[in-house]
């Protein structure tokens, strides 16, 4: 899908609030994450979907979409631009338009940048932070020319994200004599969600393997590993996995939230099998409560 279908990507309108694109790109990467579908186009839509999110969630980045379209990465400088930017890579491990703040302090009173400051934020995955990884980046810095003008050179990077790195540590890079601050910020999962070092994911059980126990698999950043769930587990209780979080001088913990789902009635049998329960068990979960 182009560039200019980002909006119709998520499925929302073009004064969609942030909320409402967040909702839209969970419920996507969701369905097309390859951890939960293996459709031949599943991948391929996963990647779009996030690319579609990436530029959407970022308030810059929408608004230079909302204005350039296609060519929102590569916009004609303008005079009066006064920073405010940063830049983060994509699925396929490049960055964007390379933006930075306070865009006029990296020039000289009439020469090139010289062994400038940067300070830039960069969007990882949750994957990348959890074993480390070496990202190839492409940057598009900001010079004076001869005569004054701002234009843009091309910079590649290859950065080496640290195993364990955390939100909002830093990264000191070098560019041709400009040196970058790049502040981590790990990109929101479809699947897991990141607390400090503790990494949580929801784990759906069937009523018979939360009434009677079961030995189930679940996934984990690192691959899938079977979880024992105890007999009489509950919908909504938390199963611990210690140390198997995000790596660290202390690591921190895997939890996993169980989610009873119940099989659909689409036959006679499943619907008597049903009503036998009704009957036999007499069970008000309502009651219980009080």
């Amino acid at each position: 899908m182009s560039a200019d279908d980002y909006y119709k990507v998520l499925g929302v309108s073009r004064d969609a609030s942030d909320d409402a694109i967040k909702r839209a790109y969970r419920k996507l990467a969701r369905k097309y994450h390859p951890d939960v579908n293996s459709g031949a186009d599943a991948a391929q839509m996963f990647q779009t979907v996030s690319e579609a999110y990436d530029v959407l969630r970022d308030p810059e980045k929408r608004a230079a979409y909302d204005q350039y379209g296609a060519d929102w990465q590569n916009p004609r400088p303008q005079a009066n631009w006064d920073g405010g930017f940063g830049f983060a890579p994509d699925d396929m491990g490049r960055a964007g338009a390379a933006d930075f703040d306070d865009i006029f302090k990296a020039f000289g009173s009439g020469g090139f940048a010289q062994h400038a400051v940067q300070h830039v934020r960069l969007e990882v995955d949750l994957e990348d932070v959890f074993a480390g990884a070496r990202k190839r980046v492409e940057l598009r810095l900001p010079q004076l020319d001869q005569q004054g003008r701002v234009v843009w050179r091309t910079e590649t990077l290859d950065i080496d994200i640290p195993k364990g790195l955390s939100e909002g540590q830093h990264l000191r890079l070098q560019a041709d004599g400009t040196e970058l601050i790049a502040e981590v910020a790990v990109k929101p999962h479809p699947i897991f969600r990141l607390d400090g070092r503790d990494i949580s994911v929801d784990l759906p059980v069937t009523p018979w393997e939360a009434a009677l126990g079961a030995r189930v698999a679940m996934p984990t950043p690192s691959g899938k590993v079977e979880i024992r769930v105890p007999p009489n587990a509950r919908s909504g209780q938390k199963l611990r996995l210690k140390g198997r979080g995000l790596p660290g001088v202390v690591a921190g913990d895997l939890f996993a939230t169980l989610l009873i789902v119940n099989p659909p009635v689409k036959s006679a049998e499943a619907k008597e099998l049903y009503e036998k329960m009704a009957r036999e068990f007499r069970f008000d979960p309502r009651r219980a409560r009080e």
